[in-house]
C-alpha cells in the first residue's frame, strides 16, 4: 500500500511501541494522529515527531470516533494501529483473596474492547476510501502479546485480553475482506517498553537473556518495522505474527 499522503491513527502512540510506529510512519510521508490518554506525553511526542495528538480513551465510542474523524481530516485514513493497553499483575487467588473482578474487567475493557472499538470505527472510515491496487482500502493492526499463548503466573487478566485479540483477528479479516481492509495482529515478546525500562539494569539483562536469539529485549523500532512490512505486503492478512526472538515464557 502507498503510505505517503495517507493518514494513520495510532492508539497508545505517546510512548513505547506506538511512539516508534508513529515515528516511522511520519518518515514514510504519512499523516499520523496519536490517540492517547497521556496528554502531556502525547502532545510532546506529536510536537517532536511532526504529527497530531488527540486525547482519547479507547473504551469510549465518542472519544475514538472523534480521533478517527481528526485523522481523516489530515488525509485519507488508511491505517489504524492499536497499541494502547495496561498490564496489572494479580493471581487468581492471592494472599489477600480472589482476583479483584473490577481489575479483570478493566484490563479486558482497555486491551480487548478498546482494540475492537478502534477497529470497528476506523474500518467504517477506511471503507469509504477509494480502492487502491487489488481493491485494497486500508489495514488494521492490533497488538496482542506472547502472553496470549504463554501466560505467566499473575497474568490471567492480561493473557485473557490478549488471547481475545488473537481470537478476533481472523473473523475481523473475514468480515472486512469485502471492504478491501486487511487485519493483522502482532504478538510481541519482551520489549523495551516504559514499564520494563523502569526496572533495574540487572533485571532487564536477565529478561533479555531469556530470549533464545537475539539475547536481548526487543526494540520498539523492530515492532514499527514489522508494522511497515505488514502495510506494504498485501498478502499478509488474518494472521498473528509472534515478534519474540523465539521465546516461550516459563510459568514465572
Amino acid at each position: 500500500m502507498q503510505l505517503a499522503g495517507n493518514s494513520a491513527i495510532i492508539s497508545g502512540g505517546a510512548s513505547g511501541l506506538g511512539r516508534a510506529t508513529a515515528a516511522l510512519l511520519v518518515t514514510r510521508g504519512m499523516h499520523v494522529l496519536i490517540a492517547d490518554l497521556q496528554e502531556a506525553a502525547g502532545r510532546a511526542t506529536a510536537a517532536e515527531l511532526g504529527c497530531q495528538f488527540v486525547r482519547c480513551d479507547v473504551t469510549r465510542a465518542d472519544d475514538v470516533q472523534a480521533a478517527v474523524l481528526a485523522a481523516g481530516a489530515m488525509g485519507p485514513l488508511r491505517v489504524a494501529v492499536s497499541c494502547a493497553g495496561i498490564a496489572p499483575a494479580a493471581r487468581t487467588l492471592g494472599k489477600q483473596g480472589p482476583h479483584a473482578l473490577d481489575v479483570f474487567q478493566r484490563v479486558i475493557d482497555i486491551n480487548l474492547v478498546g482494540s475492537f472499538n478502534l477497529a470497528r470505527l476506523a474500518a467504517a472510515a477506511i471503507a469509504q476510501q477509494t480502492p487502491l491496487e487489488d481493491g485494497e482500502r486500508g489495514v488494521i493492526i492490533n497488538t496482542a502479546s506472547v502472553a496470549a499463548f504463554d501466560g505467566q503466573i499473575g497474568q490471567v487478566a492480561y493473557s485473557a485480553s490478549k488471547a481475545g485479540i488473537v481470537g478476533m483477528t481472523l473473523p475481523l479479516a473475514r468480515d472486512l475482506s469485502r471492504d478491501g481492509i486487511r487485519v493483522m495482529t502482532i504478538a510481541p515478546g519482551i520489549f523495551e517498553t516504559p514499564m520494563l525500562m523502569g526496572m533495574p539494569a540487572e533485571v532487564q539483562q536477565a529478561l533479555g537473556q531469556m530470549v533464545p536469539f537475539p539475547q536481548r529485549l526487543g526494540r520498539p523500532e523492530e515492532y514499527a518495522a514489522l508494522v511497515e512490512s505488514i502495510l506494504t505486503n498485501r498478502m499478509l492478512n488474518g494472521e498473528v505474527i509472534r515478534l519474540d526472538g523465539a521465546i516461550r515464557m516459563q510459568p514465572k
